[in-house]
């Protein structure tokens, strides 16, 4: 697919500058067109779950705990007020156009049809007027759902807290921030930004659409409004630092490069607020050997503010560690990098393969010289190994650096920013209240991190290039336009490059990691009502779980507990074993289209713009659940304890019969009481195979030994067809919440079993 513009494409760029003037302009937060989904919606979808749950307690026993709803939501959703979002929205990226604020509302109540969503656009992009624009179209959401004591949609304002450190010390990640109350008085003038000192501009060369305005002058419009986004967010002048955040004028930009200055400055507002860790394993921005060891101190975490961390997005699967790592060390403090296993080919390994096959008639000790430079300075690039040979494609790097075995896993795993090996650490260095080491003890949820104002794109696996954020030129013409930039730096195909500081997004391997992008996952409540109360509640008890996308329904309960059952988030104490349940029913099989309710309630366009022509439309008919597993971590008791001895994962797994209305298992640990050590335990509920966009990743293909010679990546861009959904077959899931359960007298710590 060749697009070479004509001749005289200048001209007609300055005849498009003429036509429609050279400067750009704000774009509009959009007008919210969807009232309120009627109340037989909600009280048919609260019927059909109760009855559900009502056939599965019949089979398997009475509910151990007083009854709530489960309702589903996404706390991680982008609009193109995000300059990543816009930049992908542009014309070269063959987007679809801008996203605005208002879509999510829409796209949530109707689509999606959700019960709760958060706009967390990165608060590096954000203009004054965008965020005030944020504000008020989130109000009007709101105002249009209806009794706020039993609404149809809860929306939350926040941002997302963009950090990215160029080394593993100074790197801490990615954080959502929102706000429980929508009024302008319990809301912050201003979001927060995440400019390291010495941190990757994150958005660097994005404005690379100077040039391409004149390249594509029929997107002339796009490109301008994009650029003056940019440009507004450069003039804004930084806050004053060291100063009470509620003091600073509202036109200033406001930054906290570590968490505790966040931290900080949220208690400074004094608003009611949360702040979720996500995509802490996603190394398209991770550099290799980042651990999350060093957030585990009074000063980088905050458990009152921070008591949730996402295992699952449209990146991919956080939750699983790997006892591999990107590169060892040596005893000089250098980098090693490791010989590839059945598991697990490093980078800086690959790097070396390349080099090997290009040294022709080199003489066979220059030849051995050049292979370990490529793997030093592979290992030395950081989150762009495929810069060492600017010529390359995706295809010459395999599937290096990336987990084999794990459920649609992220980009570049770094297993120590893993969920679970951040459960597994302690900081022997810091005491908790109690005395005890200091550990994390977070409830796991999942979201989307979509970046088209659509929250809870994971109800179908379809039209990929829109569900998920895989994107890239639209033809060869700017694919040859960005090779030729990369290749000036080359000097020598047969020698590795030294990566320099380029910076930015655009310097990461964004040919392989379209291959990672899923539609994404859902946060699930155990709710006492569909208020944004008793909603917040839910998240703060840490009453929740998380999917991959589809609504699977969980519960996770310790039926023994010192006060009686406690549910999954619960911190108990207990002399004896503790003994569990896990109940789980599978996500109703999805109908084709969308429901009456959708089509009556948004315009034809509309529902074709935003919703693509299919919707949440779930039949009577449900997934079986085909297994339950539990995973269990016994947290570090000395230090230095070896972690991959902790994770037990799976400790248990149960069969489940292909039974479409569910499965139910009980176990109890009876090693605790032996053991006598700190111990979580959470539950996977794992649904029948269907197919998913990019359950294969690259799709790798292995020779007989086992060694991988090719992949078939599914690329953003235009030579993988933008209708080839690369559908292969996975087990979605949802994941508990850990019930935290301490050694003691019998006790409870904390009465964690809700209303």
């Amino acid at each position: 697919m060749r697009d070479q513009p004509a001749l005289g494409s200048l001209w007609l760029g300055v005849l498009a500058c003429t036509l429609f003037a050279c400067s750009g302009r704000d774009r509009p937060a959009g007008v919210i067109e969807g009232k309120a989904r009627p109340d037989s919606v909600q009280r048919g979808e609260a019927g059909v779950q109760e009855a559900a749950s009502r056939n599965l307690a019949t089979r398997a026993g009475p509910r151990v705990l007083g009854e709530k709803r489960i309702l589903f939501g996404d706390l991680h959703v982008h609009t193109t007020y995000s300059t990543d979002a816009f930049f992908m929205s542009l014309p070269v990226m063959a987007g679809e156009g801008a996203h605005p604020p208002a879509d999510a509302c829409d796209f949530a109540r109707y689509c999606s049809q959700l019960d709760f969503f958060a706009l967390t656009d990165h608060a590096e992009g954000l203009t004054p007027e965008h965020w005030a624009s944020e504000k008020e179209s989130i109000r009007q959401c709101n105002a249009m759902a209806g009794d706020p004591a039993d609404p149809d949609l809860v929306a939350f304002t926040g941002f997302e807290w963009t950090q990215v450190g160029r080394t593993p010390e100074t790197h801490f990640g990615h954080k959502c921030v929102f706000f429980r109350d929508d009024a302008e008085s319990a809301v912050p003038a201003r979001p927060i930004t995440a400019q390291a000192n010495d941190g990757a501009d994150l958005f660097a060369g994005l404005d690379l659409a100077r040039s391409l305005r004149w390249f594509d002058p029929l997107g002339y419009r796009d490109y301008a409004d994009f650029l003056w986004m940019i440009d507004r967010v450069s003039r804004l002048p930084r806050c004053a630092s060291g100063t009470d955040t509620r003091t600073l004028p509202t036109d200033c930009q406001e930054n906290a490069a570590t968490p505790d200055v966040l931290f900080e400055k949220l208690r400074q507002w004094g608003y009611p607020v949360m702040v979720i860790p996500h995509g802490t394993s996603w190394g398209f921005y991770t550099p290799p050997g980042t651990t999350m060891d060093k957030q585990l101190t009074h000063k980088y975490h905050d458990p009152a503010l921070q008591p949730l961390i996402e295992v699952m997005s449209g990146h991919g699967n956080s939750e699983q560690y790997r006892w591999w790592r990107e590169y060892d060390e040596g005893p000089d403090g250098k980098k090693i990098c490791p010989e590839p296993t059945a598991d697990y080919l490093p980078c800086c390994w690959q790097a070396g393969e390349i080099m090997r096959k290009r040294c022709g008639d080199l003489p066979a000790a220059e030849c051995e010289a050049r292979v370990e430079e490529a793997k030093r300075l592979a290992l030395d690039a950081s989150v762009s190994p495929q810069l060492v040979f600017p010529d390359t494609r995706a295809e010459d790097w395999l599937d290096c650096g990336q987990c084999r075995d794990c459920f649609k896993p992220t980009f570049s795993l770094r297993p120590q920013e893993s969920v679970q090996y951040t459960m597994a650490i302690s900081n022997f260095d810091e005491k908790d209240e109690r005395g005890e080491p200091l550990r994390f003890h977070y409830g796991f949820v999942a979201s989307s991190d979509n970046h088209k104002a659509r929250p809870g794109t994971g109800y179908k696996q379809y039209d990929r290039r829109q569900m998920t954020e895989a994107v890239g030129v639209r033809s060869t013409f700017y694919d040859d336009l960005g090779r030729r930039r990369r290749l000036k730096l080359q000097t020598d195909p047969r020698k590795p490059m030294v990566v320099g500081e380029l910076g930015g997004l655009l310097s990461a391997d964004v040919e392989r990691v379209a291959s990672y992008l899923y539609p994404g996952g859902l946060v699930a409540v155990h709710s006492a009502g569909r208020s944004r109360q008793a909603i917040w509640e839910a998240l703060e008890r840490r009453e929740v779980y998380g999917t991959s996308g589809p609504r699977i329904l969980l519960w996770f309960d310790l039926l023994n507990g010192p006060e009686g059952p406690a549910p999954m988030g619960s911190t108990v104490t207990l002399a004896g074993a503790p003994r569990f349940e896990v109940r789980a029913i599978g996500s109703a099989v999805e109908q084709p289209g969308c429901p009456e309710t959708t089509i009556r309630g948004l315009p034809p366009e509309r529902v074709e713009r935003l919703c693509r022509g299919e919707c949440h439309h779930p039949s009577d008919r449900r997934h079986p659940i085909v297994a339950i597993e539990i995973v269990r971590i016994r947290p570090q008791a000395t230090p230095g304890e070896d972690v991959n001895r902790l994770i037990e994962d799976p400790w248990l797994r149960f069969e489940c019969g292909a039974d479409p209305s569910g499965c139910t298992v009980q176990f109890e640990d009876l090693e605790f009481p032996r053991l006598r050590r700190h111990t979580l335990y959470y539950a996977r509920a794992i649904e029948e195979e269907t197919p998913a966009i990019n359950g294969a990743n690259l799709r790798t293909q292995f020779d007989s030994s086992g060694r991988a010679v090719a992949t078939k990546p599914c690329y953003g861009d235009y030579r993988t067809p933008f209708s080839d959904d690369c559908l292969s077959p996975v087990q979605e899931r949802a994941w508990s919440s850990p019930i935290f359960v301490d050694p003691g007298d019998g006790k409870p710590l904390t009465d964690r079993s809700g209303p």
